[in-house]
C-alpha cells in the first residue's frame, strides 16, 4: 500500500516539475509577446479622445465678426469608475456634488449610473461654458482635499469634460440670406456663405491617443486640430443694418407686402455690400417659426401638399394620391413634419438669388443699350408715339398701349427712356431685331447664370425667348421687360456695367480668406467677364437715367446734394386678371462716378388691386437706403447739379404706376376689330409653358408678373407667336 502511494506522489510530482519546466520555457521563450498583449490591452483602455477643429469665423468688409465659433464643454460622466471604488465609495460623494454644483437630480443621477454601470462614456450635459467647467473642477479638488483630511476614503470620481465648439451669429438674423447657418458640430453648412465655403470654413479634428513604442513601452500622442480659415466678406455692416431696417420699416410700420427685398453692390467691382429681404430668421434659431404666421393649421395645409409630393417620389409606379387623400397614408405628426420643412425653406430661401420675376421697365435701359450698340438706332433716332402700337398676324390684332394713352409724340431715346414709353421702346426693339436682341439679353446676363458665390442661383436659360420663338408681338412686351424672368442679382449686376462703362463683373460676396492666424491666404480679385456695351453707349445711358429722376417717372429718387440716376418699374403679375403687381427701383450714385447701386423690389403691397400699382412704394426704400449708404461710404456730395429739363417739367410729378384707363385691348380677329366684339376664346397666355414649369420651387409669392409701369402696355393674354 504505502508502494503503491509513494509511486503516485512520485508520478504527481514528475507531472508538476514537467508542468513548471513547460511554463518556464513558454515565459522564457514568449514574455516579449505576452508582454504586447498585456499592454495592448492596456492601450485599448487607455482614453482616447478626439478634438475638435474650431469653424472659420465670417466677417464683414471692415473686420466685424458675423459669424464665430465659442469653445463650449459637455459634460462626460464615466459610470465604470465612478463604480470602481470599494464600498461604492465615489458613488455618494459625486453625485452629491453633481447635484449641488448643477442642480441636477439625484435620483435621475443614480438611475443613469445603475443603468450605465459598464459604460466609461456618457454625455449628461452639453455646451457648458468655460465658467461652468472651471467652477466645478475647482469644486471637486476642494472637496477631494477636504476629505483626505478627514481621513476618509470617499472621493468625487469619474466627472471630466470634453472640448466642443459652438457656432453663434452675434447680430442674430443680420444679413440671414448672406451667410447661412451651420449645424451643431461646425462640419456643415446651411444656405449662404456657410453652404457655399464650407470646405474653406471645415478644418480638421486632433486627437489624443496611446501606442507602444519599440520598448513596449506605452506613449502618449496628441495631434492637435487644423483649425477653419476665416472668411471675409464684401458684406458692409452698417449699410447691411440699414437696409434691413428700412425693409423691416415697410412691413411693419407701412403698407407692407408679401416680401420686399434689396441689394447694394459696387458697380466698380462687382462685390455686394447687402443683401436681404423681408424674410428673415435667428441664425441663432433657425428652425424657430412665428407661431402667429406658422399655426398648426397653416403647417397641415402645407404639409398636405408636400405629402402629395413626397409619396409620388417614394411610390412612383402608384397612382397619385390628392390632398384629401394624405392622411390614408401619413400621421398628423408626419404632416406637421413635413409642413415645418416647407416653411423653413420658405424662410431660409434667398429670393435675390433663388427666386425669379418679370423685371418690368427696369429693364428698358438694357434694350436701349443693345439698339445703340448696333446702330440700330442712335440717341437722336425719334419715334412717334400715339399711345399704342397695333399688331396683327393676319388673323387676330393685338393693340399694345404705351402708359400715356394720349401717346408722347415724337421723341427721342432720352425722352423715351425719361417717359418710359412702351411704345419708344418697341420700335426700337423692331429696329433691333429678334436675334439681336437675344443677343443683348444673354449678353447683360438674363438667361445666364451670374456665378455668384452663394448656393442655390436660379437657373433662367429657360425663362427667356430663344430667337427663333421670339415673334414681333413677344419681341414687343419684351422690349420693355415682360414675358420674361429674372433674378435680382441678374437685374442688378447688369445695370452695374451699364454705368461702369461697360464691364460686366461677376457679383460676389467674399473679398478674402485668411488662415487661423489671420494671414491672408487668398484675395478674392474681381473678375470682368465681358464688356456688355461701349462706354459711349454707358455715358448716354447714364444721362438719360439721371434724367429719369430729375425730370422722369423717378422723381421720387432724388437725394440732396448728389446726381441720382434710376429707372422705376411696375409689374402686372400672372394672373393678370388677378391685379397683383410687383413694383422695382434700381438706383445709383453719383451720376458722374458712380460708386452704388442700389435695387430695390416690393412684391404684392397689401393693398386691394390697383393701388399696389405705385414704384413710389419701392422707390422710398431705395432712398433710405442709398442716402445712408452715401454717408457710410463717406462718398462726398456732387459737385454740382444739374437742372430739370425743362422742357419735361410737367413729366415730374408722373409717379410710377398705372392710369385708370383700360390696360388694353383683347385680341380679336381682322375682321371684328372693326366692331366692339372680343373673341376671348383664342385668348393664350404669353409666357412660356416651358418657362413656367421650371420655375423654382417656393416662388408663388415672388414671380411672374408682366409690368409696365405708369400703366400696363399689355393685353390680358396674348398668343406665344413666331414672327409670321
Amino acid at each position: 500500500m504505502q508502494t503503491k502511494l509513494a509511486i503516485t506522489f512520485g508520478v504527481i510530482m514528475l507531472a508538476l516539475i514537467a508542468l513548471i519546466v513547460v511554463i518556464y520555457q513558454l515565459v522564457r521563450n514568449n514574455s516579449e509577446e505576452y508582454n504586447k498583449i498585456v499592454l495592448s490591452q492596456r492601450q485599448a483602455s487607455y482614453s482616447s479622445r478626439t478634438i475638435p477643429f474650431r469653424r472659420g469665423d465670417i466677417m464683414d468688409r471692415n473686420g466685424t465678426v458675423l459669424a464665430t465659433s465659442q469653445k463650449v464643454y459637455n459634460l462626460i460622466i464615466d459610470p465604470r469608475v465612478i463604480h470602481s471604488g470599494a464600498e461604492e465609495r465615489y458613488v455618494e460623494p459625486t453625485v452629491k456634488a453633481l447635484s449641488e454644483f448643477f442642480g441636477y437630480e439625484e435620483g435621475e443621477i443614480r438611475t443613469l449610473l445603475k443603468d450605465k454601470a459598464d459604460k466609461s462614456y456618457v454625455k449628461y450635459a452639453k455646451e457648458l461654458s468655460y465658467d461652468q467647467k472651471s467652477g466645478f473642477e475647482e469644486y471637486m479638488k476642494e472637496h477631494n482635499a477636504a476629505y483626505l483630511k478627514a481621513g476618509v476614503k470617499s472621493r468625487i470620481r469619474g466627472i471630466w469634460f470634453e472640448d466642443e465648439y459652438k457656432r453663434t451669429y452675434p447680430y442674430g438674423s443680420l444679413a440671414c440670406n448672406v451667410i447661412g447657418f451651420a449645424n451643431a458640430d461646425g462640419s456643415n453648412g446651411n444656405g449662404g456663405v456657410e453652404q457655399y465655403y464650407n470646405d474653406t470654413l471645415v478644418g480638421v479634428n486632433g486627437r489624443e491617443y496611446g501606442y507602444m513604442d519599440s520598448d513596449t513601452k506605452l506613449q502618449s500622442v496628441l495631434k492637435q486640430p487644423t483649425d477653419g480659415e476665416t472668411i471675409v466678406t464684401t458684406i458692409n455692416t452698417n449699410i447691411q443694418l440699414s437696409l434691413e431696417k428700412y425693409l423691416n420699416e415697410w412691413q411693419t410700420e407701412d403698407v407692407g407686402s408679401k416680401v420686399a427685398a434689396a441689394v447694394v453692390m459696387d458697380p466698380n467691382t462687382g462685390e455686394v455690400l447687402a443683401m436681404g429681404s423681408t424674410n428673415q430668421y435667428d441664425l441663432n434659431n433657425p428652425r424657430a417659426l412665428d407661431e402667429s404666421v406658422y399655426t398648426d393649421a397653416y403647417l397641415t395645409e402645407l404639409g398636405r401638399k408636400e405629402a402629395v409630393g413626397v409619396y409620388k417620389r417614394e411610390h412612383p409606379e402608384e397612382p397619385p394620391i390628392s390632398e384629401d387623400e394624405v392622411s390614408k397614408y401619413y400621421s398628423q405628426a408626419d404632416i406637421i413634419s413635413y409642413g415645418k420643412q416647407v416653411a423653413w425653406n420658405q424662410i431660409w430661401r434667398n429670393v435675390m438669388v433663388s427666386d425669379t420675376y418679370e423685371p418690368g421697365s427696369t429693364a428698358k435701359a438694357i434694350t436701349l443699350a443693345g439698339a445703340l450698340e448696333e446702330r440700330a438706332i442712335t440717341p437722336d433716332t425719334e419715334f412717334n408715339c400715339e399711345g399704342y402700337i397695333e399688331l396683327s398676324d393676319g388673323v387676330h390684332s393685338w393693340k399694345i398701349r404705351c402708359h400715356n394713352h394720349d401717346g408722347d409724340g415724337i421723341i427721342d431715346a432720352k425722352t423715351g427712356l425719361m417717359r418710359s414709353c412702351n411704345v419708344y421702346l418697341m420700335d426700337t426693339a423692331f429696329a433691333l431685331g429678334s436675334e439681336k436682341f437675344v443677343k443683348y439679353q444673354h449678353l447683360f446676363g438674363f438667361g445666364e447664370k451670374t456665378g455668384i458665390d452663394l448656393p442655390a442661383e436660379a437657373d433662367t436659360s429657360k425663362l427667356v425667348y430663344a430667337p427663333d420663338k421670339l415673334g414681333k408681338t413677344t419681341l414687343a412686351t419684351n422690349s420693355f421687360g415682360q414675358n420674361y424672368n429674372v433674378t435680382m442679382v441678374q437685374m442688378a449686376a447688369a445695370y452695374c456695367s451699364i454705368i461702369n462703362g461697360g464691364s460686366y463683373y461677376k457679383p460676389h460676396v467674399v473679398k478674402q480668406i485668411l488662415n487661423s492666424n489671420g494671414t491672408v491666404v487668398e484675395n478674392i480679385k474681381p473678375e470682368v467677364t465681358r464688356i456688355t456695351c461701349s462706354k459711349s453707349t454707358s455715358e448716354f445711358l447714364k444721362d438719360a437715367l439721371y434724367q429719369t429722376v430729375e425730370a422722369g417717372t423717378g422723381t421720387k429718387a432724388k437725394i440732396q446734394g448728389y446726381r441720382v440716376g434710376g429707372k422705376t418699374g411696375t409689374a402686372e403679375k400672372i394672373p393678370r386678371s388677378a391685379k397683383n403687381y410687383l413694383v422695382s427701383f434700381v438706383g445709383f450714385a453719383p451720376v458722374e462716378d458712380p460708386q452704388l447701386l442700389v435695387y430695390v423690389i416690393v412684391d404684392t403691397p397689401n393693398l386691394e388691386g390697383e393701388a399696389q400699382a405705385t414704384a413710389s412704394f419701392a422707390i422710398n426704400i431705395e432712398k433710405k437706403i442709398m442716402n445712408d449708404a452715401l454717408q457710410f461710404m463717406n462718398i462726398a456730395p456732387s459737385s454740382e447739379t444739374d437742372p430739370a429739363d425743362n422742357l419735361n417739367a410737367r413729366f415730374a410729378q408722373n409717379q410710377e404706376g398705372i392710369s385708370s384707363d383700360p390696360m388694353g385691348e383683347q385680341a380679336t380677329s381682322a375682321s371684328e376689330q372693326e366692331s366692339s366684339g372680343d373673341d376671348t376664346e383664342n385668348q393664350e397666355t404669353l409666357e412660356s409653358e416651358t418657362a413656367r414649369e421650371t420655375l423654382p420651387p417656393v416662388t408663388d409669392e415672388f414671380i411672374q408678373p408682366a409690368d409696365e409701369e405708369e400703366g400696363f402696355g399689355l393685353p390680358d393674354e396674348v398668343p406665344d407667336e413666331e414672327e409670321s
